[in-house]
């Protein structure tokens, strides 16, 4: 089996159903030799993963999934290779999740407001990790009967343009590249097949974006080489992974499955440490 780098994986720290240590296995029975673990503004799983990917085997590459607002809308974008324990940086993730916390207070208001008795509290208990999302309501809302399935709960209430959804409160792409950059990583912008325009995209490009998620269970043949274009055209690096999460997003099939090389992990490593 031919090795792969899955970059783009999430634990229990955030929305993922694994821990840590769970994934790294996984990971290694999958033949996955590189792993990043890219958590929702948190990086609470990776000291324990990296020490289980060295037991194991698995080189783990320090990740996060943060979130960005736009005129345009939401965007999200990976880091990679950070210091994670900057104190900026954690300062930081820590302003993050508390407004992810206050959105969840809001989204359970409105479903109180439609007769859904949902509590903070039940979405919490969701939560393992320090990192609590819409994820969490959508699995709440599913066992405790108020939702058939996952997939139902975002379709039905949670998702963008449902009758509960609540944006959230970001920072902008421009200040997440510098957070990143600042913290010693390199800036990817994820699964932009999603939901990004080419202008949105030149603009991050010339605020410093270091590559793009090339490779994403979301893009198609034909996206995958358009971003292979604007890759190679701005001299940008390329990422790809999974974004598995396991459990009820049923993802299982793809883990290890998208990726990139791990010679081209070496060539992020060579931007950030020419020498």
């Amino acid at each position: 089996m031919e090795a792969v780098a899955d970059l783009h994986t999430h634990t229990t720290h955030s929305d993922g159903s694994l821990s840590p240590l769970e994934l790294v296995r996984k990971a290694k029975d999958l033949g996955v030799s590189v792993l990043g673990i890219t958590d929702h503004d948190t990086v609470g799983a990776l000291d324990e993963a990296i020490e289980a990917g060295k037991t194991i085997g698995v080189e783990v590459i320090p990740g996060m999934e943060l979130s960005a607002s736009s005129p345009e809308g939401e965007i999200h974008i990976l880091g990679y290779f950070m210091d994670y324990h900057d104190p900026m940086l954690t300062e930081a993730l820590t302003i993050f999740r508390q407004k992810r916390l206050e959105r969840i207070e809001r989204i359970v208001g409105k479903l109180n407001r439609m007769k859904i008795p949902l509590t903070v509290e039940s979405v919490l208990a969701e939560a393992s990790g320090d990192s609590v999302g819409r994820p969490h309501i959508a699995n709440a809302l599913v066992n405790n009967g108020h939702a058939a399935s996952y997939h139902q709960a975002f379709n039905k209430y949670i998702g963008e343009g449902r009758p509960a959804f609540e944006k959230k409160d970001e920072f902008s792409p421009e200040e997440t590249i510098r957070l990143i950059a600042d913290s010693g990583g390199l800036s990817f912008l994820a699964h932009p097949g999603r939901s990004v325009d080419e202008n949105l995209l030149h603009r991050l490009i010339k605020s410093g974006l270091d590559g793009i998620e090339v490779h994403h269970p979301s893009h198609s043949p034909e996206r995958i080489e358009f971003y292979r274009g604007i890759v190679s055209e701005y001299f940008l690096l390329e990422s790809g992974g999974s974004d598995y999460h396991g459990g009820m997003k049923k993802d299982d099939h793809m883990l290890g499955r998208i990726g990139i090389p791990p010679a081209s992990v070496d060539i992020m490593r060579r931007r950030l440490f020419p020498h």
